[in-house]
């Protein structure tokens, strides 16, 4: 058990080997995605600076815009204190979400 003030160096992988992944704009903090990461794809994003997720319905490694050219350049890597969530800073080059839109998050009507 993790007393106060332990903080872990290392990711924590759930069962599946994946780790959620919060994705922010470098300057402003805006959030733009949550996504999700196994080891190799946290390896390729330290190597390369681009992020690279792990598809949980295709089950396959993508990189942020390959396809659409909507890149995310990563300007810093930040680890949870308990180990079990990223933050991803990064540079975001057109829309974050597949909707087309900026961001994946939007208000949630009557709240």
């Amino acid at each position: 058990m993790m007393s106060d003030g332990d903080r872990v160096d290392a990711p924590v992988f759930d069962e599946r080997g994946l780790i959620p992944v919060v994705v922010q704009q470098h300057g402003t903090g805006e959030v733009l995605m949550l996504a999700w990461m196994n080891a190799e794809a946290l390896r390729r994003t330290r190597e390369t600076g681009r992020a690279t997720y792990w598809s949980r319905s295709r089950g396959v490694l993508w990189v942020k815009g390959e396809t659409s050219g909507h890149t995310q350049q990563v300007r810093d890597i930040q680890l949870d204190c308990d180990g079990d969530a990223i933050l991803l800073v990064v540079d975001q080059v057109g829309a974050a979400c597949h909707t087309g839109s900026h961001t994946c998050f939007e208000p949630l009507g009557d709240s």
